[in-house]
């Protein structure tokens, strides 16, 4: 039995059992256009799962956008050149962050455009939700750092600081930890109704 390339080892199992079973074709054509139903369902669910990603994308940019936008306006306005040098710090950094939230959100989008139709939808969604993860670690920092160099400027030092500090802490409740509990909870349950 050799299987050639593309033909799964349950195709080559039908295709053997029509050989040596009378009346098996029947069989083994039921067999194959589920097989073919259930790769469609697959090819749908890929489908899905990128146009959410496309979708999550848009939602993310706007924001990573009009904040970007503001942190390069910041440098112009007459008090910026009296900020102290840890300020002046942490907006570079936070100006960086944000450059780095961009680029990452709004690289789903580059890739739908440079790959689309060459077969390669199930990477690039996983690329995509890689670099959706990735912008989105990039954009809590950024609005992190954002939070900081704005409380720094009315607040005493330590209480922006804590709140910042603060505000970092809810993203990561909000954004990984609780999905990631979800999701535990939910393979609980599904293992429990198993």
């Amino acid at each position: 039995m050799s299987v050639s390339t593309g033909e799964s080892a349950r195709a080559v199992a039908v295709r053997d059992r029509i050989r040596e079973e009378p009346g098996a074709r029947g069989r083994a054509e039921e067999a194959a256009r589920a097989e073919q139903e259930h790769a469609e369902e697959a090819h749908e669910r890929t489908n899905r799962r990128w146009a959410e990603i496309l979708q999550e994308t848009r939602v993310a940019q706007t924001g990573v956008q009009i904040l970007f936008g503001f942190l390069l306006s910041v440098a112009f306005t007459p008090r910026f050149g009296d900020l102290g040098a840890f300020d002046t710090t942490v907006y570079v950094v936070t100006v960086i962050l944000g450059a780095a939230a961009t680029g990452a959100l709004i690289a789903p989008v580059s890739l739908h455009r440079l790959l689309t139709g060459q077969q390669m939808k199930d990477d690039l969604v996983t690329v995509a939700g890689r670099l959706m993860v990735t912008g989105l670690v990039l954009l809590a920092l950024t609005i992190s750092g954002t939070v900081l160099l704005i409380l720094h400027v009315v607040l005493p030092d330590l209480l922006a600081e804590i709140l910042a500090g603060g505000i970092l802490l809810w993203f990561a409740l909000c954004w990984y930890v609780l999905p990631v509990w979800l999701k535990k909870r939910s393979a609980r349950h599904q293992q429990g109704a198993a």
